[in-house]
């Protein structure tokens, strides 16, 4: 067995000196650069074939590019497969319609799979989760094996031996043992905090660091993490699906050096130019205490942040470090956590986050499409319908209307739609917190703050589907017409007409009583924002033709 790799309470000073150039996340050089040849395979039609579930999820959507570039032939399981459709490597992949949790459809979708990973949790999916984490890895482990892959891995939590689990950590734990025992060879990798942009992990840090210049804190703030980079979780992935066959067992990663939270805290300000924080244990702040002051300060959810908060009440190190009989160290060594945070901000603000932790949807949240039908027979369907001329080209318009949500806000009445917001998040919705993954552009399946993304036709159309809580199903959609007749008095650019529509499909009396009381405030929120838009577009348009 080898030694675990070297750890220590403080950053090495080799790693944190700066000496790496801050962008090189954002170069475009695989994981597997930095492999042995030998757990490369040779592209082509002979490949192994991958299988990948949670690909929609922050870890496995960054995975299946590695895997590609790695040479691997990728099938991407998910049981809405039209969501994938914005993500860049879509067309260079085969994808299959799969819930995990149906043996049968699984197993067809396994079919000739060399490798399958599985990268499914009920993070903040509410009660119950234990049971249907149980349930669905059972019926994926007996799925591969008798579709007869040759390997799974899982990405787990690490977790410390002789003590009582959170439920989230000890349910991913329990995920990794029914795998191991599938009769199928197994690798769990188990992390602890994963660093990189995006990741709830790290967005829960970053928020507090930042928002926070002093600040009370659980007893938990002094234990013990081995954190490890998003970069090196993607390499482990990546180099593990050529493991020998006999390998059937768990491995522990983490990056190089072992730090308390209050640690991690204080080297992010310190990375992010911030002054030193003032941070003041206590004794009284609970897991579920603490998560709800997270969810406060935080973008995290208090259904995502409490499972991330109990985990730290142990102290997670890594006990061995023999996954580098299989994956070796790359030469210039883990990434360590100074830089692994630069790295993070870097990708941060060049707007280069590929996935973030909203990239899976709110557990709950509705996911039926947008009824097409005029004479839709299930049920009533209340429209609130606008348009208006822009005097502006469709590109400039449709530049504005790809900026909405997240920082920019929408376009009207901005006190209300805090409020809203903010009454969203106090029934367990997500409120406004989530923001957007990128400031410029919408993929199919984007978190727009209380939206997801639904349909994005480039230069059209955008329809966003709502994930806030509701008595009933919501859309809006936003779309571009062109109008071929005729120019403005004041310059030669063809109008373009503006259509905004608000759909709900009300569920039961309660649906009913809620169009109708917010009915009233349509003309001041839906009416501003079609107008400011229409001016937004107007104004681009007439600083792009002075210019």
């Amino acid at each position: 067995m080898a030694d675990p790799h070297p750890t220590t309470d403080q950053p090495d000073d080799r790693e944190t000196s700066g000496d790496a150039p801050a962008n090189e996340d954002l170069l475009p050089h695989p994981v597997a650069d930095t492999l042995p040849p030998a757990l490369v395979p040779a592209p082509g039609p002979d490949a192994p074939l991958i299988a990948v579930t949670g690909v929609t999820g922050y870890v496995g959507g960054r995975l299946v590019p590695e895997l590609l570039a790695a040479g691997y032939r990728v099938r991407a399981l998910a049981r809405h497969p039209e969501r994938l459709r914005g993500r860049p490597w879509y067309p260079d992949v085969e994808v299959v319609r799969a819930d995990a949790s149906d043996a049968e459809q699984t197993r067809d979708a396994l079919q000739g799979a060399d490798v399958a990973y599985y990268l499914i949790h009920s993070l903040g999916t509410g009660r119950r989760f234990e049971q249907r984490d149980r349930d669905t890895a059972r019926s994926f482990g007996r799925a591969a094996r008798e579709a007869g892959v040759g390997r799974l891995i899982y990405l787990g939590g690490l977790a410390p031996e002789n003590e009582e689990l959170s439920p989230h950590l000890a349910s991913r734990t329990e995920v990794g043992e029914i795998l191991l025992d599938s009769g199928v060879p197994t690798a769990v990798l188990r992390a602890a905090v994963i660093l990189g942009s995006g990741s709830a992990s790290f967005e829960m840090m970053r928020y507090l660091t930042e928002r926070l210049p002093a600040m009370t804190v659980p007893r938990w703030v002094d234990n013990r993490i081995q954190p490890i980079a998003v970069r090196d979780v993607l390499r482990y992935l990546v180099g593990a699906a050529a493991l020998p066959p006999e390998v059937n067992r768990a491995f522990d990663i983490g990056g190089p050096e072992v730090l308390t939270y209050r640690d991690m805290m204080q080297h992010y300000a310190q990375v992010a130019g911030l002054p030193r924080r003032l941070i003041v244990k206590v004794p009284v702040l609970t897991p579920r205490l603490s998560s709800h002051w997270v969810g406060l300060v935080t973008p995290v959810p208090n259904n995502i942040a409490r499972p991330l908060v109990e985990s730290l009440v142990h102290e997670v190190v890594c006990t061995e470090h023999d996954i580098a009989e299989y994956v070796p160290d790359p030469p210039q060594g883990l990434i360590g956590f100074d830089r692994a945070v630069r790295l993070a901000l870097t990708r941060i603000q060049e707007a280069a986050v590929s996935t973030r932790w909203s990239s899976a949807g709110v557990p709950g949240a509705p996911s039926e499409p947008l009824p097409t039908d005029p004479d839709w027979a299930g049920g009533s369907l209340y429209v609130d319908e606008r348009s208006v001329r822009v005097e502006a080209s469709p590109a400039a318009l449709w530049r504005v209307l790809e900026t909405v949500g997240g920082e920019r806000g929408w376009y009207s009445w901005s006190l209300a739609w805090r409020v809203r917001g903010l009454m969203d998040r106090l029934v367990g919705g997500p409120g406004l917190r989530r923001g957007r993954r990128d400031p410029r552009q919408l993929l199919v399946d984007d978190a727009v703050d209380f939206w997801r993304v639904e349909e994005v036709v480039p230069g059209e159309l955008i329809r966003l589907r709502a994930e806030m809580r509701l008595p009933g199903l919501a859309w809006l959609e936003l779309r571009v017409q062109p109008v071929e007749e005729g120019g403005s008095s004041d310059w030669t650019t063809p109008p373009t007409v503006y259509a905004q529509r608000a759909v709900f499909h009300p569920r039961g009396l309660a649906g009913q009583l809620y169009w109708w009381s917010v009915y009233p405030f349509h003309g001041v929120v839906f009416g501003g924002m079609q107008r400011n838009i229409a001016r937004a577009a107007e104004s681009a348009e007439r600083a792009r033709s002075d210019r």
